[in-house]
């Protein structure tokens, strides 16, 4: 039986556009994982997504004294990191600088902002420490990963790093070595597709998971550039919101299918539908294509490519990236995203002295 010293509590808060995931853990223990879904018209009534900050901190609260545990409880909080300042991968604690940069927005404004913000509230009011952990902005690139071929731009690092960074920490404790020994190539599969390359436990290459990469259910990944422009100057488009609209919502399976559904694509794979093998197979191929990228950039040294996200539960697809790519290492399937154990983790090992937390500047 686990000692009662030993034992942490723990809340995990992840917020999306129009709901909020919540879990408290015991340990690595679920006590209970609950998504909280916003009413349009609840969310109506505010400007922007600053301003939900106390009715989101409220039903938060309600939930979890709905679910009859005890706040006073807790060990400490921890919240998906948002589009903060780029920082180095890790655990940071909270801090009032943090804050700021989030709700102005830094790196750009996402409902994830908030995420910190709430855990800060909640944490202040209980006397607790409160954490994020892997934010999606982590930039551990190389010089050369940012080079571009024009000054005025580089390139930057914005991808699935919390549960791309989970699923290495994992494969490399089975290996019975840390993550600052291993390199891996990770491919987060999902709406947005990320494919990194870890070396010795850092992120130093990736595709930005907005802009860059394979076509993906509802985004267009990579394009060619001059295409790009005469489309930006045709005239279709009046504002960067409607281009960006398209390029990362409406493209996709959903520009070919108007579904951005996998699982309704990969049924209609299975059947046979032209259009659909046409892009699901493009897809597992553009995937496979930024694998063998990353596989230069650890120069061959790959301990094992590891496909994650929502879509590595496609064994069609799965099957399709795994031909192309396993001759450079053995292929590891880790099915889903689990974002809320992965903040636990975390967030457990700094509270039982495993890892060092850093400090966001």
């Amino acid at each position: 039986m686990t000692d009662t010293v030993s034992k942490k509590f723990i809340l995990a808060i992840n917020p999306g556009s129009t709901s909020t995931k919540i879990a408290v853990y015991e340990n690595l223990e679920p006590l209970f994982v609950q998504n909280i879904a916003h009413h349009k018209k609840d969310l109506e009534k505010f400007k922007n997504i600053n301003e939900q900050y106390e009715y989101r901190k409220k039903t938060i609260l309600k939930t979890v004294s709905d679910k009859k545990f005890d706040i006073e409880s807790l060990s400490a909080v921890v919240a998906r990191g948002g589009l903060m300042k780029p920082i180095e991968g890790g655990v940071y604690p909270i801090n009032q600088r943090m804050i700021d940069d989030l709700i102005a927005g830094v790196s750009g404004k996402h409902a994830s902002n908030l995420a910190a913000v709430i855990a800060y509230g909640i944490s202040w009011d209980l006397g607790l420490p409160s954490y994020v952990v892997d934010p999606p902005v982590i930039d551990e690139f190389t010089p050369l990963a940012k080079l571009t071929g024009m000054p005025e731009i580089k390139r930057r690092s914005m991808l699935h790093a919390l549960n791309i960074r989970a699923v290495a920490r994992r494969e490399s404790e089975k290996m019975a070595r840390s993550l600052d020994e291993s390199n891996f190539i990770v491919a987060h599969l999902g709406g947005g597709v990320s494919i990194a390359a870890i070396e010795r436990g850092k992120i130093v290459d990736g595709t930005n998971a907005l802009y860059e990469g394979p076509l993906t259910p509802e985004r267009a990944g990579a394009l060619p550039t001059g295409d790009l422009m005469d489309m930006i100057f045709s005239g279709k488009f009046k504002t960067k919101e409607e281009l960006y609209a398209r390029l990362v919502g409406k493209s996709g399976f959903n520009a070919y299918l108007n579904t951005n559904s996998a699982r309704e694509v990969g049924e209609l794979y299975a059947q046979g539908n032209p259009t659909a093998r046409l892009v699901f197979e493009g897809m597992a191929y553009q995937t496979a294509k930024y694998i063998a990228e990353m596989a230069a950039v650890l120069k061959g040294n790959v301990d094992a490519i590891i496909i994650t996200g929502g879509m590595a539960f496609s064994k069609d697809l799965t099957d399709l990236i795994s031909e192309r790519v396993s001759f450079i290492s053995r292929v590891i399937l880790h099915p889903g995203e689990d974002e809320m154990r992965a903040l636990a983790e975390g967030c457990l090992r700094v509270l039982n002295g495993a890892e060092t937390p850093k400090t966001y500047l």
